[in-house]
């Protein structure tokens, strides 16, 4: 159990675990837990649990050996596989008896390793591309005309078909050479050249030449030109494919990067939203979470999202098969398509345009099915991350908050939301009586029977904004947000006549199975700490007890230091 953190060991030791960016805690020597950082609660939770057998193996290695270990374990949930470096340092630090405590440090790898392999899966995608020349022959007369071409033709046209025609009627823009590389008087050497192929369409063609010179009685003339021409349309082709592949790959691994660099979890799609928009010069990006409902629910979004409500609904169809969904929506042209992982669809990523701009080209369609394809991944982690925050935040058998989450994270966010309405509250302590004599007469099923039950019926007075926190043992709690201290009474009234039904557990007839209810409001006019309200309300829950159990006691105000007069009422 973690040290707690008003105490001066549980001080020093989250001090000397805060510097650490990871989940990180210390170890007795026993391999109980001490303290754990805000990350390591999950961790804290899965040796307390015992569902670590490799973690608490290294743990006890690194005791009896006195070396520090440092190596990675595969953890199976429900989802896949979680991936942890673990580091487990002996001696880190001495407790204030004497004995020493050892550091435990876990980095999660699973994001990482999974986007490293999904990066370089897509880096194979494109296939080798293969270099074709068509090379062709030519020669022409003083006038331009083709006079020889090489038998096999050329540009799709026989030889026939070229020879006593003008080279510059199959070039495009002839205009802009001077001149003409099929009439040039000196040599020429790889000139790139655009010209119409017979079907209409255009070749690029490297052309190479030289002057044919001569003449009668020793006089120099031109007579035409001579040259070879290869058609380097496909490597053209390939050449701004490959330069397109690339300039996807560098918006694939900017938007990667941006996740990487995300520590929240839940920031991650935030930021991958905002890249993806940004990468692919869209209007805007919505990212969806696919929940136990099977709905698409809004994960993240980025840009102008103003008349997309209705985006949701048109997302059911899709599927786990890369498939790719355009819709129109107002003035919005949206593309869509799945996230999936292990061909489960976990969510959807979609993006939109202006209805009136020009069609998704091949960019955006091969990229958001890249993009989806990380964001797949990135779904799944952040469902490991919730799952692993549930554990460490709820109590195992009954599914309500444990202590730590209680007093820790849920109490203080509620009081500082009535420090601005000014509302007051109500915290109710619940210990049952003589719970000890169901498990020594009926067994522990029974017992954990009684304790269900107790959780059911604190679930009947409560309303859905109220929170139930089991402290531990047959010890409850309850906060009820925005309650009078008349509504408070009556409340506990009625939990005492209802917890008449506990009686069927007890152990002994003149023993009953019963509770003690200490109730202490809270007033943030009063400016009570909740330190302060806890002890009230403990304090209350006790008058009980001493006074013979099985009723309620409302503690005084905290201006009067909780000494006033009680309001105890037994059960009847």
């Amino acid at each position: 159990m973690s040290a707690p953190s008003d105490g001066p060991a549980g001080s020093a030791s989250e001090i000397f675990l805060a510097g650490y960016p990871g989940a990180a805690l210390l170890v007795g020597e026993d391999g109980s837990v001490v303290c754990s950082n805000a990350k390591g609660a999950g961790l804290e939770a899965l040796i307390e649990h015992e569902a670590a057998p490799e973690i608490q193996r290294m743990i006890e290695t690194a005791r009896t050996s006195g070396s520090t270990l440092a190596e990675s374990v595969s953890l199976n949930s429900a989802k896949g596989k979680i991936v942890l470096e673990i580091t487990v340092v002996p001696g880190a630090r001495r407790n204030e008896a004497g004995g020493s405590e050892m550091l435990v440090m876990a980095r999660d790898m699973t994001m990482e390793r999974n986007l490293r392999t999904a990066l370089v899966e897509s880096r194979q995608r494109y296939k080798d591309l293969v270099e074709v020349s068509s090379d062709f022959s030519w020669e022409t007369d003083a006038d331009g005309r083709f006079i020889f071409v090489s038998p096999k033709g050329a540009l799709g046209f026989k030889a026939e078909d070229l020879v006593n025609k003008k080279a510059e009627d199959f070039v495009l823009s002839p205009e802009e050479f001077s001149p003409l590389p099929f009439v040039s008087t000196r040599s020429l050497d790889n000139v790139e050249i655009w010209m119409h192929n017979k079907n209409g369409d255009t070749a690029c063609v490297i052309l190479s030449c030289v002057p044919l010179i001569g003449g009668e009685y020793g006089e120099e003339q031109w007579k035409g030109t001579r040259g070879v021409c290869r058609n380097i349309t496909e490597e053209r082709e390939n050449e701004s494919a490959l330069a397109q592949a690339r300039r996807r790959e560098q918006h694939l691994n900017y938007i990667v990067s941006t996740i990487r660099d995300e520590l929240e979890p839940h920031n991650m799609l935030n930021a991958a939203a905002a890249a993806t928009a940004r990468a692919l010069g869209v209007a805007g990006c919505r990212i969806f979470r696919r929940g136990k409902d099977e709905a698409f629910k809004v994960a993240a979004e980025h840009g102008n999202t103003k008349g997309l409500d209705e985006l949701e609904s048109k997302l059911s169809a899709l599927d786990g098969d890369d498939q790719l969904t355009d819709i129109v929506i107002g003035k919005w042209h949206v593309l869509a398509t799945a996230t999936n992982y292990r061909q489960r669809v976990n969510g959807a990523l979609s993006i939109w345009k202006q209805s009136d701009d020009e069609p998704w080209d091949d960019d955006h369609l091969l990229l958001i099915s890249d993009i989806a394809n990380q964001l797949g991944i990135a779904n799944e982690q952040i469902s490991n991350h919730e799952r692993i925050v549930a554990l460490s935040r709820t109590d195992s058998m009954t599914g309500l908050l444990n202590r730590r989450a209680f007093y820790e994270e849920d109490l203080p966010r509620r009081i500082s939301r009535l420090v601005r309405t000014r509302e007051t509250a109500a915290l109710f302590f619940v210990d049952m009586d003589n719970f000890k004599l169901v498990n020594d007469v009926h067994g522990h099923q029974a017992g954990d029977d009684a304790i269900l039950f107790l959780r059911d019926l604190l679930m009947e007075v409560s309303r859905p904004g109220d929170v139930i926190a089991r402290l531990g043992g047959d010890e409850f709690a309850m906060w009820l947000d925005g309650i009078s201290p008349e509504v408070s009474e009556k409340r506990a009234t009625r939990l005492i006549e209802a917890s008449q039904s506990l009686k069927k557990f007890s152990g002994n007839d003149e023993k009953p199975l019963g509770i003690s209810v200490g109730v202490a409001i809270f007033d943030p006019a009063d400016k009570e700490s909740l330190d302060s309200v806890m002890a009230r309300a403990d304090a209350a829950m006790y008058e009980v007890k001493n006074a013979g159990k099985g009723g309620y006691h409302m503690s005084s105000p905290a201006d009067q230091g909780g000494e006033g007069e009680s309001t105890e009422k037994p059960a009847t």
